[in-house]
């Protein structure tokens, strides 16, 4: 972003913040501290920022109190950790999944490469970790448990160089170890859908139920009659599955693989993925086993072939999640979908309110708020999808609370 848009965005906020008439800039910087890296200034960086506030750049004295160790172990990574797990669990160790968001923050690329990059990020080796391994998350913990500045010692790395998983089956932090664990994990790879619509959407899945839409895609292992009542499946299940089968399938060659007997909870699991010529010895093509689980409970339902997705939620209610035009809406494998994902409205308003919650510590309850919140997303639309920017713009806007 330029420094006059940077300047006019922070006279937008400030007006949207009602600073006290108390509040001078030094209790302003002190507040935007607290807000970003949770811990009180020195006294160099606080003289600093409150010179910064004085002379009307607010940002930039909230991108200076960034440069503090804590807001990328601390605020960052408790901003993160609850996406890399399907209890949101706020206290879950470091992996590749938070580290890979931490160090994209830091690095200002594109958020939308969350869903649809080939990066993933490391350790340099200088904190004593472990190396880096596909079947376990020792790297991370120790990492985490060496106290080391993230901003530091984290490193870019492609993925398929590092995982060995080929450059179709990678998509952002949805083929991370840590993701595949946790919504790859035994089940029917639903559970990554949804639980990317949760994180990085804000819809559950109960918020996009949509029972006007053709039920065809619905795999075999969802029953039409219930408890023997086909009203429930026209009138609830459909709701979801409708929508969500279609889009699910591209994970469809994605698995976890792990060892059910000696390591139930996975811990020493990896991704797997089936590359162009691999054939899995049940299902007889590259799609993964779990796709055609429990098919006796409606044989006639879809049998899945391939990884190609298509958004059936173009149509009906969730046009409101603002799908771009300049896309087709179908493809093929995880990439193509995180990008139909990606660049939804959806998806860019659904960053700016967890970067509000995380550095306001409440929700967006007023109308100024809302205000400020329209505001922040139209600057990371066209601010280059910048989440540092926006941790910046929402720190300014918060320090009058």
């Amino acid at each position: 972003m330029g420094r006059s848009r940077h300047y006019k965005l922070v006279s937008i906020l400030l007006a949207f913040a009602c600073f006290s008439v108390e509040a001078g800039s030094l209790e302003q910087a002190g507040r935007i501290h607290n807000r970003l890296a949770g811990v009180p200034a020195d006294a160099g960086t606080s003289a600093l920022m409150t010179q910064l506030i004085d002379s009307g750049d607010a940002l930039g004295a909230a991108y200076l109190a960034m440069e503090h160790p804590d807001f990328y172990r601390t605020t960052l990574k408790n901003f993160v950790t609850p996406w890399t797990n399907r209890d949101f669990d706020i206290f879950a160790p470091l992996n590749d999944y938070s580290a890979t968001v931490i160090g994209m923050v830091r690095d200002d690329v594109d958020a939308r490469a969350l869903l649809t990059g080939t990066v993933i990020y490391t350790g340099d080796g200088s904190s004593g970790e472990p190396p880096w391994s596909a079947t376990d998350n020792f790297h991370y913990e120790a990492l985490e448990r060496s106290g080391a500045d993230l901003a530091q010692v984290l490193v870019a790395r492609d993925q398929t160089s590092l995982t060995g998983v080929p450059a179709e089956g990678v998509a952002g932090v949805m083929t991370t170890r840590a993701a595949a664990r946790a919504f790859f994990y035994a089940g029917t790879n639903r559970a990554m859908l949804r639980y990317t619509l949760v994180n990085h959407l804000c819809h559950d899945l109960e918020q996009v139920a949509d029972t006007s839409l053709p039920p065809d895609r619905v795999r075999q292992d969802v029953t039409r009659a219930p408890g023997g009542d086909s009203r429930v499946f026209r009138n609830n299940c459909v709701g979801c599955h409708a929508g969500m089968d279609p889009l699910a399938q591209a994970f469809a060659y994605h698995s976890f693989d792990y060892d059910r007997d000696a390591d139930p909870e996975g811990e020493r699991g990896r991704l797997v993925y089936n590359a162009i010529g691999a054939v899995d010895p049940e299902t007889g093509t590259r799609v993964v086993a779990k796709y055609h689980i429990n098919k006796n409970n409606f044989p006639l339902g879809f049998v899945t072939p391939d990884d190609r997705w298509t958004n059936y939620w173009r149509q009906g209610r969730n046009r409101k999640l603002g799908w771009s035009m300049s896309l087709a809406g179908n493809g093929n494998g995880a990439r193509t979908l995180g990008e139909e994902l990606a660049n939804s409205d959806a998806f860019a308003s659904c960053q700016v309110r967890k970067v509000f919650r995380a550095v306001c510590l409440r929700e967006p309850s007023n109308e100024a708020d809302a205000d400020a919140i329209a505001a922040m997303t139209a600057s990371l639309t066209a601010g280059g999808y910048s989440l540092r920017q926006s941790f910046a713009e929402a720190a300014v806007y918060c320090a009058g609370e």
